[in-house]
């Protein structure tokens, strides 16, 4: 079997041997027909009925269940065999003492296993009996010699017992090596050639899981199935949000991303009910528990939707339309199907609630600083299956989620945060951090509740991660270059994840309490930043026109924290609120162009990146939007000479609201021709296609060595994925439009500031002048190309440009 794994794994399948041995081998081990060369062989189904009707497995599954007996005792000891101590404690002392080993006494197999030369034994229990009775008498030496000839016969039996025990755990766990190399071999590298590469990889994740629970399964012989397991679900996960390794159909729809090929709801209930059963056996260790996690939380991952949450359904109707004519195409049905299986999946996990949350949690508090990383993810797992909040209240009700603050409160480390233990430390914070979030979306503003109530500020806060040494700007290091890349770990590890709980908990700032003395939760986050100016000083003063995503992501946060609390606090001796102002004039001068991959061929990072921007330009606007409507602050229409103030005017606004018409035009188009594409994918040329895949799909996916249709797939997917961040860009843009007319209109309705504005009677009409072209192109921005219901948007605008021409008029 190793040999047929040495095979599979080196062969060159280009030699036409190799090509056909590697066939014969996965067509003898499955009993599949071969399909990518063309070579049909006679079985065709991975488990079969032969000509008695009865059900025959494939080669690989029989070869396992030759495995499966229990494991023989090799701990078994002379002294159960021999009842004088005297003699066992002889015979203990020839086999351990290390004058004697490896002299005689032991000798290796072929196969190499260290056995007892029960010959050399019984000669060495004689000379030692001898060297210790040589002064006895004839009488006495008689019984005596009697006594030791029926002790040495009975330890050649344990030696022979020993010998015999041990070669059949050692042949038992050679052969289950070798089937593991070949399994794994076979699944990661060459199973694409096989048909029903689902219910193959089932039945092996399902054999592995059986024998792995099993109480005849040995920890070693545990911890190989579990790999294997591993590899099968990594291969199960490929199969379903992967590229599809074979494409049989003349054309390409939706249909062959979204009716990707999945297991059935019952197929993965039984996966999930064994390995539960696997991950509570009664002989167990570290090492085992987390590929068991890691096995978990990869089926978590494959029972995921296949469709984002976040895709408008007039994307899916517009794109399978004629599938759904055809009745191909239901995603009530999936959306009902998907639901079922989060159920039964939230029903098997909550049967075994008691013994399953012992184990991880006690892992989560007590184990290495590795298995506690796991356990906390898979307890984030549990979280994202919940229903009801009952492994919230679990969580609570045993005290974890206090223990996880006070990790955070007695975080250490040492060798300036740099140490191996110090690494494996910030995982289990980071781990920590991700959990905590977790409940802030999964339980909304209720799971925020319980997160602040149990001081959860205070615990951050004082969190010693967050004075680990820090130089330079937060912008990502290429670790491929620069060997150094600690700065980036603590943005990674330690600041983003902060800053992303910190800005869950604003989610409990209600408009209605902010100006009530008592409001905690904004006092508690204003002293939070006060205690920590300067990280935020820090990302205020980053360039975000050259800020990698990471870098993107601390500002978004900072700018989105620092806009729901500081307007309430009174005054601004930190700078917070000049820089934030700064900030708005920096971005709302700028031309389109800002929005670097509008009308262009960029890469998926510089979509992400505007649609970074976008939200960034949002919540200054709706930052800039409280203060006019809430604390009454006036805009100057435009900069004057004698006031200097870092405000932004409002021709500053309405020169930006410019831009904002321009790349909302320009991303409408965009998407719209990319859904006409998507659905016209077969009747375009490969060149159109190659075009496509250079401008959407990155390198390291696409191969020029691909047919036709793997090529229009990989394009189709690349253009969907510009779609959902273009469609993601549309609707802040539309949001971040609509903010900047209210604040032009709140001007416009208020008295004072209209008295104001009439004293500048050159400045107003300039400003209209320039507003009115504005607001038409608004006018104008087409519903069906956007996805979106303009008629708040579009009747906003109106009022405003009626405003404006009266104003103009007079």
């Amino acid at each position: 079997m190793k040999l047929l794994a040495v095979e599979l794994h080196s062969a060159e399948i280009a030699d036409p041997n190799h090509r056909e041995a590697c066939q014969n081998i996965l067509s003898e081990l499955f009993g599949q027909r071969n399909t990518e060369y063309g070579v049909d062989h006679d079985a065709s189904f991975f488990i079969t009925q032969n000509e008695t009707g009865s059900i025959s497995k494939s080669k690989v599954l029989e070869l396992l269940e030759i495995i499966q007996f229990e494991s023989p005792d090799i701990t078994l000891k002379c002294s159960q065999f021999v009842s004088n101590l005297k003699y066992s404690s002889m015979a203990e002392d020839i086999l351990t003492s290390p004058t004697t080993m490896g002299k005689g006494v032991y000798y290796h197999s072929e196969r190499g296993d260290r056995l007892i030369d029960l010959v050399s034994f019984r000669d060495k229990l004689w000379q030692k009996w001898n060297l210790n009775n040589s002064e006895l008498n004839s009488f006495g030496s008689e019984i005596e010699l009697n006594a030791i000839r029926d002790a040495i016969q009975q330890l050649l039996r344990w030696g022979w017992k020993y010998n015999k025990n041990l070669e059949e755990q050692a042949a038992q766990l050679h052969m289950l090596t070798s089937w593991s190399q070949i399994v794994e071999i076979s699944a990661s590298q060459k199973i694409s050639s096989l048909e029903n590469r689902s219910d193959i990889l089932f039945q092996l994740l399902d054999a592995s899981l059986n024998f792995s629970g099993s109480p005849d399964c040995s920890l070693r012989m545990a911890q190989m199935l579990t790999q294997v397991g591993l590899t099968c679900m990594a291969k199960l996960r490929d199969e379903r949000f992967a590229l599809p390794s074979d494409l049989t159909s003349e054309t390409i729809t939706c249909l062959h991303i979204i009716m990707t090929k999945q297991l059935s709801n019952g197929a993965c209930q039984s996966i999930l009910f064994k390995l539960i059963l696997a991950v509570l056996r009664r002989e167990s260790s570290e090492t085992l528990r987390r590929r068991q996690y890691a096995l978990l939380l990869s089926y978590f991952q494959y029972c995921r939707h296949v469709l984002d949450s976040d895709v408008r359904t007039t994307i899916l109707e517009f794109l399978s339309v004629d599938e759904q004519d055809n009745g191909d195409l239901d995603l009530e049905k999936m959306d009902k199907d998907q639901a079922e299986l989060a159920h039964a999946n939230f029903t098997i996990l909550r049967k075994e609630e008691q013994p399953i949350l012992n184990l991880v949690i006690k892992d989560a508090t007590q184990g290495s600083e590795s298995v506690k990383t796991m356990s906390l993810y898979v307890i984030d797992a549990l979280i994202c299956v919940d229903h009801e909040k009952f492994f919230l209240s679990q969580l609570q009700s045993r005290g974890f989620l206090r223990s996880c603050f006070l990790n955070m409160s007695n975080f250490s480390y040492q060798d300036g945060g740099f140490s191996l233990d110090s690494m494996h430390r910030l995982c289990t914070l980071e781990a920590e951090f991700s959990l905590l979030l977790r409940i802030c979306h999964k339980y909304g503003k209720s799971g925020s509740q319980i997160l602040f109530s149990m001081g959860s500020l205070h615990h951050i806060a004082s969190c010693k991660a967050l004075h680990l040494p820090m130089k330079g700007s937060f912008r990502r290091h290429d670790t491929r270059v620069e060997k150094n890349s600690a700065d980036l770990d603590k943005q990674q590890m330690v600041v983003a994840p902060i800053l992303r709980l910190l800005f869950s908990l604003t989610s409990l700032v209600e408009t209605s309490e902010l100006f009530e003395v008592k409001n905690k939760v904004v006092r508690e986050i204003v002293e939070f930043i006060k205690g920590h100016q300067l990280l935020f000083d820090q990302v205020l003063q980053e360039d975000i026109s050259d800020a990698d995503e990471l870098t993107m992501e601390l500002v978004n946060h900072v700018v989105g924290i620092l806009t729901k609390v500081w307007p309430y606090e009174e005054s601004d001796d930190y700078g917070f609120v000049q820089r934030l102002f700064g900030m708005m004039r920096s971005l709302w001068s700028r031309d389109p162009d800002v929005f670097t991959s509008i009308g262009s061929a960029r890469s998926e990072i510089q979509q992400k990146a505007d649609v970074s921007i976008s939200r960034l330009c949002f919540s200054l606007s709706s930052y800039i939007y409280f203060l006019v409507t809430k604390k009454s602050l006036r805009l100057q229409i435009f900069d004057h000479a004698s006031t200097a103030t870092q405000q932004p005017t409002l021709a500053s606004l309405v020169f930006f609201l410019g831009s904002l018409a321009t790349v909302l035009d320009r991303a409408a188009e965009e998407k719209y021709l990319l859904l006409n594409k998507i659905k016209d994918i077969n009747e375009l040329s490969r060149q159109e296609v190659d075009e496509i895949i250079t401008m959407y799909v990155s390198h390291g996916y696409a191969s020029s060595s691909e047919n036709i249709q793997k090529r229009r797939y990989m394009a189709m997917v690349g253009m969907c994925k510009i779609v959902g961040h273009r469609s993601r860009l549309i609707m802040l843009l539309l949001l971040l439009a609509q903010n900047l007319m209210n604040i032009i209109l709140a001007h416009f309705n208020d008295s004072n500031s209209l008295k104001a504005l009439s004293d500048a009677k050159e400045e107003l009409h300039s400003l209209c002048g320039r507003l009115i072209p504005v607001l038409e192109r608004l006018e104008l921005v087409n519903e069906d190309k956007t996805g979106h219901n303009l008629k708040v948007f579009h009747r906003l605008a109106r009022s405003l440009k009626e405003m404006s021409i009266q104003k103009l008029a007079n």
